[in-house]
């Protein structure tokens, strides 16, 4: 109600200090609404402008790959420790608390199995149900020089329409076929498109050469995707790479889940995508805590 004339009430309009509008701290996403820049901040940590994304959705075409054959049991102990999980819509409902703070990315596209064409991909599911489901982002494959390159791109492109309307980010994956070399040149081409064509994040694989280039071409943020198993101590050499020569964050699977001690790989990455610390010492941080573990284990009888 409106105040009561005369009033003794004391107000502040504080008219000696200007409007503030604070800029949004992910790389190219200024001009978003605000409900899609505020699921990106439940991906990326806003203290760090990173995101340490755990990846396991690898069963849409692999079935139960190793490490994943139980969620439940392997991948759950490791949710806390990540900024955002990257996953099925049927391994969320099924598999993960819903008292999960995690950033949720699902992937949105599928079709053709290990044993087809990966690069025959349609739409998997509605932007009705990424919302039901209160997911920051939805996650299609882009096959760039595949066979199905341009169905691909237009289930791109449809999402980006529907996420729009919604809200929801959507993250272009660069699928990087058999006969498809990883460089910088085909690195620079894939995530480009991807980002012109509305992806709000893409996320691709690292290259030793000219990746630099991959991130400074790119107008949006990118994610290295973490790819085939590695000896630890690689895989944070190569985390530590990517996020010196211009990602935002990486979307790690196998080089955690498959790691001898998982729950100290995941924090070690964090060390390094978060804290900048040197691969050696994350490594050595990763041992000390894989030892520490060791030692609280309940000894046989």
């Amino acid at each position: 109600m409106p105040d009561v004339e005369g009033s003794t009430e004391q107000k502040e309009f504080y008219l000696d200090i200007p409007a503030k509008n604070q800029a949004f701290f992910l790389k190219g996403s200024g001009a978003l609404d605000w409900g899609v820049q505020n699921r990106l901040s439940r991906i990326f940590n806003p203290s760090s402008s990173k995101t340490v994304m755990l990846a396991i959705d690898h069963g849409y075409f692999q079935g139960p790959t190793t490490g994943l054959e139980r969620v439940d049991v392997n991948i759950v102990p490791l949710v806390p420790y990540a900024d955002a999980l990257m996953l099925t819509r049927g391994i969320l409902r099924s598999s993960i608390p819903s008292s999960s703070r995690n950033g949720i990315v699902l992937r949105a596209s599928g079709g053709p199995s290990i044993l087809k064409e990966l690069s025959n991909e349609n739409i998997a599911m509605d932007m009705e149900d990424a919302v039901r489901l209160n997911a920051c982002a939805v996650a299609v494959q882009v096959f760039v020089g595949g066979e199905f390159e341009t169905q691909s791109i237009h289930n791109l492109t449809r999402l980006v329409d529907m996420g729009n309307r919604a809200g929801v980010a959507v993250l272009g994956v660069t699928a990087v076929g058999k006969d498809l070399v990883r460089d910088a040149k085909y690195l620079r081409l894939a995530v480009r498109i991807c980002a012109e064509l509305g992806a709000h994040v893409v996320k691709t694989y690292y290259c030793p050469e000219g990746f630099e280039t991959v991130t400074a071409s790119c107008p949006v943020p990118v994610v290295m995707a973490g790819g085939k198993k590695l000896p630890e101590l690689d895989a944070l050499v190569m985390a530590f790479n990517a996020i010196d020569q211009g990602a935002s964050g990486v979307d790690m699977g196998r080089n955690i889940f498959q790691a001898d001690a998982p729950v100290a790989m995941i924090q070690a990455v964090g060390k390094v995508v978060h804290e900048g610390m040197k691969p050696q010492h994350a490594y050595d941080f990763y041992q000390s805590m894989k030892n520490e573990k060791k030692a609280e284990a309940p000894v046989a009888r």
